[in-house]
């Protein structure tokens, strides 16, 4: 048994959060930027990056050969053009940047993006899950540990959702407490506010 599954496991003999409890889980990543372990800002070998402005607050975006592999809230960084990369990395960055102008225009739903987000068997799990929250809806963490076949492991979808490196593409925000609440998100209260708005058909 791996760390992982060991860990998994102690998980699922616990019971599900509360809305309460959860809100702490999420306090812990709130308000801070999903930078990737080990990246500087600076693209890394082979990667590309951009910063681009959004309703959101400027947005760092790195892709790698096979696709987008991180979006970050860089609240202190300043528009900028794509640097690093080849060829393919560059085109990448390109159709991301020009998909997240037509969302954030009300003109797209849904990501047509090669995507390349790092993460456990676990996590790409949790992940796919966010992805099949439709448009203009949202789920709690226990339907999402539900989605994934895991109804107790509502600790760890947490911990998970918290650690998804391609917000907005990968939506995220569509996951509030089971009160409602908006709990916590990496942009901001504010950010996740907006972006539920918009897809419900009220941005401001």
């Amino acid at each position: 048994m791996t760390q992982l599954e060991s860990n998994l496991k102690v998980l699922d003999l616990l019971e599900p959060l509360d809305a309460e409890v959860m809100k702490r889980v999420d306090a812990c990543f709130a308000d801070s930027p999903r930078q990737p372990a080990g990246k500087s800002v600076a693209a890394a070998s082979g990667e590309a990056v951009a910063v681009i402005a959004s309703p959101v607050g400027p947005l760092r975006l790195r892709a790698n050969a096979q696709g987008l592999s991180a979006i970050e809230f860089a609240a202190r960084a300043r528009p900028a053009a794509i640097k690093g990369g080849d060829d393919t990395t560059r085109t990448h960055l390109k159709k991301a940047q020009t998909q997240l102008g037509e969302y954030f225009a009300g003109r797209r739903r849904d990501f047509n993006l090669p995507l390349a987000a790092s993460g456990t068997e676990f996590q790409q799990r949790c992940w796919q899950a966010l992805m099949d929250i439709p448009f203009g809806e949202t789920r709690s963490y226990a339907d999402i540990a539900r989605a994934i076949g895991q109804p107790k492991a509502v600790r760890a979808v947490g911990l998970a959702n918290n650690r998804n490196p391609l917000p907005i593409v990968v939506p995220c925000h569509r996951v509030i407490g089971a009160d409602g609440s908006l709990t916590g998100y990496g942009g901001g209260l504010k950010a996740k506010r907006w972006l539920l708005a918009l897809e419900q058909g009220s941005g401001e």
